[in-house]
């Protein structure tokens, strides 16, 4: 039987009648539970129906505020291309030339103040306006001072963000200070697909109930949550869940203590769960792990236990004695300890994609460099297009129809019964392509410099004088400089990652010398310095090395150990360091300062084990210094 719809509904589906974003809503009702969640990520493809979700929960909250005042449900909704003064606020122009005085008018982030914050398409957001959300969500208080006006205005809201991950990943600065993080959803099955169809054609009058339902429970859990309480035990059960996804930070463990009471409380319950754990564990910590578990091996599990035989039937008189003592039955034990592993796996065991690591907390990790400046990725300028499936990227419809045209005329041939159909174009898989783009990157330079032995003054001139002449260009390429001075028995950061010319001149005018020569300590400092760069979005390194190449303190010497032992461990740390950052893609440069008579070609040697480049210059200026190693770099 066919139905005919004679108009479509014009209002938003309810909450509860929005299918295919189970978890979406889950985590939604948690952050209603417990606000102090901070905020909601959710990363679906376009046409999902995030955005409708939020603006449903919000209107569902509303129907609350009688009831608990302190509900969120004020919904500001914040476009991604807003300025900064409609965000932090400015002068209001009308007022001020009404009244003859400078008028305040309070920007998105002051009016969401004790409300909701919905931003849409998050990860397009620029920088600067993450910063702004940022600084809010750190402080409590948005702060102007600008035209004459100093205004400090609170701006305490629940932030919901939302984002396509084919058009990239948000800051995870930002996702870091969201409680709940809902993985990328991926394509929806038939029956959830039809559905979907189904509620829009029709309107839904049924659902009344099932929000009133909802908002009940959340209003009871609100009430609840205070008296819920979680072991010490679950506590630290968390904590090494977060230690064996490796989650940096301590936000995730206080989060995931926070989004299991709350499921507590939301179910009714006043004691954490195993299965409020597992909630916390798939919305809060497996978004953001970082690597894989290393889990037990089917094979060294211990056999399941032989099952005992059936016990007989019982008879007629035994059936009624248990009917007749159903209210004498023991109460239900209490959940047993699940290990880490199991924790891991019964959370995964969800809408999660298999592939953990496909999250915004590694994808910077992963990120390969490309020139010097230039960086690929979703964003920047076009610069080719190649063969791909949409969900790789950006579809270029030209490219993709320029494909397809010289086989159009055998494709039609191959549908007589399309013939008909005048400007039919017949795509096959094949003839999608999708864009690719580049965008301007900076490169960290980080300098080791050898402050040990008599030539130490000397290298520490040379390397201030590159430092400076690097800095000098740092703003154009958008790069930036790292100097590390190793000698004793430790490598000193003098200067961290900066653009900053003076920084560099206060961190460059005390220079310490003398002492041993701890190569290892060093390259090991570098390569953390590396990982740390890539995850505030620089993906490539370079490392300067001014030394003569004499690694002769280990990283864990034994006061025992003879010279040439000793001298033998080093070389082998050195050696095995090299070679890590080698395979971590970080480039390096040798600049040799050793006198030609006395060198035995150690700092040749230093340079092939990490793959970079050999530059002797014994007596070389800072600027040419500099120079070789720019050079070095976009060779490389």
């Amino acid at each position: 039987m066919v139905q005919r719809v004679k108009e479509l509904p014009t209002g938003p589906l309810p909450f509860t009648a929005i299918v295919g974003l189970e978890t979406a809503r889950q985590a939604l009702l948690l952050l209603a539970v417990d606000p102090l969640l901070t905020g909601v990520a959710i990363g679906a493809g376009a046409g999902t129906g995030k955005s409708a979700l939020v603006r449903a929960f919000a209107h569902m909250l509303a129907g609350g505020r009688e009831f608990d005042p302190t509900l969120p449900c004020n919904l500001v909704e914040m476009p991604i291309g807003v300025s900064e003064d409609r965000l932090l606020g400015g002068i209001d122009i009308e007022a001020t030339l009404a009244l003859g005085e400078r008028v305040h008018r309070s920007g998105l982030l002051a009016r969401a103040n004790g409300g909701l914050l919905y931003v849409d398409s998050v990860n397009l957001l620029d920088d600067s306006t993450i910063n702004h959300i940022l600084g809010a969500l750190d402080s409590g208080v948005v702060r102007v001072e600008r035209e004459g006006i100093s205004v400090v205005e609170p701006a305490r809201f629940v932030l919901l963000v939302t984002y396509d991950p084919a058009e990239g990943p948000p800051r995870r600065h930002l996702l870091d200070r969201l409680g709940l993080i809902v993985a990328p959803i991926g394509k929806a099955p038939v029956t959830t697909r039809a559905e979907v169809v189904r509620r829009n054609l029709h309107p839904p009058l049924d659902y009344e109930d099932d929000e009133a339902l909802v908002l009940a429970g959340i209003l009871a859990a609100r009430e609840l949550l205070p008296n819920v309480t979680i072991t010490d035990d679950q506590i630290r059960q968390l904590s090494l869940t977060a230690l064996a996804l490796g989650i940096e930070g301590h936000r995730a463990d206080m989060f995931a203590v926070r989004a299991a009471r709350a499921a507590a409380a939301l179910a009714g319950r006043d004691e954490v769960s195993n299965e409020d754990l597992e909630l916390a564990v798939r919305l809060v910590m497996l978004p953001r792990a970082t690597r894989l578990p290393e889990m037990t091996p089917a094979e060294s599990q211990p056999p399941p236990p032989t099952p005992e035989p059936a016990p007989p039937p019982p008879s007629q008189q035994q059936e009624d004695d248990e009917q007749n003592n159903d209210d004498d039955q023991p109460p239900t034990p209490p959940d047993e300890e699940l290990t880490v592993e199991d924790l891991i796996l019964a959370a995964m065991d969800t809408e999660v994609p298999p592939d953990i690591l496909e999250t915004p907390f590694t994808v910077r990790r992963r990120g390969r460099s490309g020139s010097r400046g230039t960086i690929s990725g979703q964003r920047g300028r076009h610069i080719r297009s190649v063969p791909g499936s949409p969900a790789q990227g950006r579809l270029d419809v030209i490219a993709t129809l320029r494909a397809a045209a010289p086989w159009q005329r055998l494709r039609a041939s191959d549908h007589p019964q399309h013939q008909h159909r005048r400007g039919r174009i017949h795509l096959r898989a094949e003839d999608l392509h999708i864009k690719k783009y580049r965008s301007k990157a900076g490169t960290l330079f980080c300098f080791l410099v050898d402050a040990s032995g008599s030539m130490a003054l000397h290298r520490m001139r040379q390397a201030k004088g590159a430092v400076n002449a690097l800095l000098q260009q740092a703003y154009v390429h958008r790069d930036q400089v790292a100097l590390l001075a190793f000698r004793g028995e430790r490598a000193d950061l003098l200067l961290p990652p900066s653009q900053s010319v003076e920084l560099a001149k206060r961190a460059l005018d005390v220079l310490p010398t003398g002492g041993g020569t701890p190569l290892a300590a060093a390259l090991l400092a570098a390569y953390q310095i590396s990982e740390q760069a890539r995850a505030r979005g620089i993906f490539r390194t370079t490392i300067v090395l001014i030394t003569d190449g004499r690694p002769n303190v280990p990283l864990k010497a034994d006061p025992t150990m003879d010279k040439n032992r000793r001298l033998e461990q080093a070389r082998q740390e050195v050696q095995q360091l090299a070679g890590r950052l080698r395979a971590a893609g970080v480039g390096a440069v040798v600049i040799d300062t050793q006198r030609s008579f006395v060198s035995r070609g150690e700092a040749q040697q230093l340079a092939a084990w990490l793959g970079g480049r050999y530059v002797y210059l014994p007596n070389g200026r800072g600027d040419q210094i500099a120079n070789a190693v720019i050079a070095a770099s976009e060779e490389m």
